[in-house]
């Protein structure tokens, strides 16, 4: 589960998303450099081995531990790509083709607008196909993508269904575990609509309607997803004309009308917390980039569970944002995600440190979000401030065994 969303505004676009997935699932932040003049003929990726392009760009990525791809990313162009998993009735129940997050890093490596981020992947899609395990523990979790694409000048949804994809260009939009698209794409794959009759899915008759055709019933009703996708579409809808970063924040720890309780969620939150078979997704990680003229700016919060961590300032200057990036050759167990997990499983047993964490964030996050406007950030002191303040909550968090729930710890340990 998962949900992203974009704007513009002002002159820039805003991108923002949470990753949702299986408890005490790393995920980490990486920076792949640039590469000119590869002269290796195919790339691996989770399952297939594809040709492989000669120049690449650096990406910043989102990366699931035990994946190629990533859950969401920039590129050095000021490029944004999120994912979204859709359960739609051409969702490939076996063997092995791109995932979605596959497709959203070959499409931040090859491409320098988000128009052409949109061609690389549904070129890819039509040619290679979706799909394989895509669970951490769960190898039964098989689906669909639809993706956010956006870049300083304009931004894309695009929404598939086994090889078949429709999209819209967009200004202000909100995905979440359902399509969205109905009538009114701008682009779509060849003969979409007779391949829509000819599968069964459609008869002719009326207009066409994407979402219909090709969605699922119940698992986006047990996920929740158009009520977590409504939660973001009314924050675009009455954000103001100039936003911030504190805005974009405060949207992805949305808990909607739950409040910080986490035993009473029911998967119809931005920010979502695990804790029962019906409930069993929680945000690994957040990312929210601007895009505009300069080199894109990020803040992250490189952990699990936004309403409990910091989002820290990321970027591609040398330094930037290095209390947060992994290597990608590196073990997850060096990762800021990992370190953080002892303060996250502390506070899911603990409603009063969890209150704590929330109300001590405030002050440092005000400042190291308030650097994001500058030009030039002293990347060094930003770091050492973020990583002062996980350092001293780890060692809160450890005076005590945290004892998360027993749902939650079987879950996390399989």
């Amino acid at each position: 589960m998962c949900d992203t969303l974009v704007l513009r505004s002002g002159g820039a676009t805003w991108f923002a998303k949470n990753s949702d997935r299986e408890p005490a699932e790393p995920q980490r932040l990486i920076r792949l450099p640039a590469v000119h003049g590869d002269r290796m003929p195919s790339v691996r990726t989770t399952y297939l081995e594809i040709p492989q392009t000669a120049n690449r760009h650096a990406v910043i990525l989102s990366q699931p531990s035990w994946l190629w791809g990533g859950e969401m990313g920039v590129n050095e162009r000021g490029v944004a790509i999120g994912n979204e998993a859709v359960f739609t009735r051409l969702t490939l129940r076996q063997g092995e083709a791109l995932l979605g997050m596959d497709l959203l890093r070959l499409g931040l490596e090859r491409a320098s607008s988000a128009r052409e981020a949109l061609a690389v992947i549904t070129e890819l899609l039509e040619r290679h196909g979706q799909g394989g395990a895509a669970g951490y523990r769960n190898k039964r979790m098989r689906y669909d993508n639809s993706f956010l694409i956006a870049d300083r000048d304009e931004a894309w949804v695009l929404e598939t269904a086994g090889k078949l994809w429709a999209a819209k260009r967009v200004e202000r939009w909100a995905i979440s575990n359902a399509l969205t698209l109905g009538r009114d794409y701008d682009l779509c794959s060849d003969n979409l609509e007779g391949q829509a009759r000819r599968l069964g899915f459609w008869n002719g008759r009326g207009d066409f309607h994407f979402a219909r055709a090709f969605d699922g019933r119940v698992l986006p009703w047990v996920a929740g997803a158009r009520q977590r996708r409504q939660l973001n579409q009314d924050f675009l809808a009455h954000c103001p004309a100039e936003v911030d970063w504190l805005a974009l924040v405060v949207a992805l720890r949305s808990h909607g009308h739950r409040g910080h309780r986490f035993s009473s969620h029911d998967n119809r939150q931005v920010c979502l917390h695990a804790g029962s078979f019906w409930r069993p997704s929680q945000t690994t990680a957040s990312l929210i980039a601007r895009l505009d003229g300069d080199s894109p700016r990020m803040a992250a919060t490189g952990t699990s569970a936004p309403c409990l961590s910091i989002f820290q300032p990321l970027g591609f200057e040398a330094g930037a944002g290095e209390a947060l990036l992994s290597r990608e050759d590196a073990a997850v167990e060096d990762s800021l995600w990992w370190r953080f997990e002892t303060v996250h499983q502390r506070a899911l047993s603990d409603p009063g440190f969890a209150d704590a964490l929330r109300a001590g964030h405030g002050w440092l996050e005000t400042e190291l979000l308030a650097a994001l406007d500058r030009r030039t950030l002293d990347w060094p002191r930003l770091a050492a401030e973020a990583q002062a303040w996980h350092d001293a909550w780890r060692q809160l968090a450890l005076q005590e065994t945290p004892r998360p729930s027993r749902w939650w710890r079987l879950n996390a340990a399989r």
